[in-house]
Parts: structure tokens; C-alpha cells; sequence
């Protein structure tokens, strides 16, 4: 009995030292490109929303507040108020 419980302590003091050994999980060294600002455009005006200008912050708000307002909300896409 006094083995057994012996085994089962080694064991688990094992386990929990194993446990404390992970490696860090970070992304430096790795070559990983970091984003840019989102309101830097992606190079290509093809798909761009017309009144925004390609780097302007201001321009990039502005243009999210208008399809917040007038693209997804349904009071005033419908024309009912609550």
C-alpha cells in the first residue's frame, strides 16, 4: 500500500513539472508580417468605396460611419423609426 501510493505521488509531481516546461509561443523571429493600418488601401482601387481616399484616416471614418448608418441599419434602410 505505502508503494503504491508512492508511485502514484512520484507520478503526479512528474506530471506537474512537465507541465511547467512549455516553450513560449511568440512571433518574433519568425518572419511573420505584421498588418498594415486598414485604411492604407491594398493597392488596388478596383474595389474601392467612391469618395475614399487611399491613406486618409479621416476619409476611412467617415466612410464607416456612412455604411454603418445608411448600409446596416434597418430603421433607415426601411424607413420605419422605432
Amino acid at each position: 500500500m505505502q508503494q503504491g501510493f508512492f508511485r502514484v505521488t512520484l507520478v503526479a509531481a512528474a506530471l506537474a513539472l512537465v507541465a511547467c516546461g512549455e516553450a513560449p509561443q511568440d512571433l518574433t523571429g519568425q518572419g511573420v508580417k505584421q498588418d498594415g493600418a486598414p485604411y492604407a488601401g491594398v493597392g488596388s482601387s478596383q474595389y474601392a468605396q467612391t469618395g475614399w481616399k487611399v491613406g486618409d484616416k479621416a476619409s476611412w471614418e467617415q466612410q464607416l460611419k456612412a455604411r454603418a448608418q445608411y448600409g446596416q441599419n434597418d430603421y433607415t434602410r426601411m424607413g420605419t423609426q422605432p
